[in-house]
């Protein structure tokens, strides 16, 4: 059975991250008001990302995983930036070895 992990754009500037299996009810849902939460209070929304997946499961695993990123990251991704995804998803605590010369002569 098909699912979707997918973005929507709302009417502030923010972003909601779902998960379906049937994405047109869906953002139809989102789109009327009988969404989320979140979407309800910031219509309208714009759908600006999907990625397709076998398993419903695997969606939601994407959607979760896509909630925890800032908006910057979103995005990244939305426009397909990958360069710029990456140098938002790199590691930036001091103690990493790529920001830790020391670390790196061992």
């Amino acid at each position: 059975m098909e699912a979707y992990m997918y973005i929507l754009k709302c009417a502030d500037g923010s972003y909601y991250t779902g998960s379906t299996k049937n994405l047109e009810r869906r953002i139809h849902q989102h789109k009327s008001g009988a969404g989320s939460q979140h979407t309800r209070s910031r219509l309208p929304v714009i759908l600006v990302y999907i990625e397709y997946y076998p398993r419903i499961e695997d969606a939601f695993r994407r959607e979760k995983q896509i909630q925890r990123w800032s908006a910057a990251k979103k995005t990244a991704l939305i426009k397909r930036d990958m360069p710029k995804l990456r140098e938002l998803a790199a590691c930036k605590n001091k103690t990493h070895y790529l920001n830790n010369p020391n670390l790196l002569l061992k």
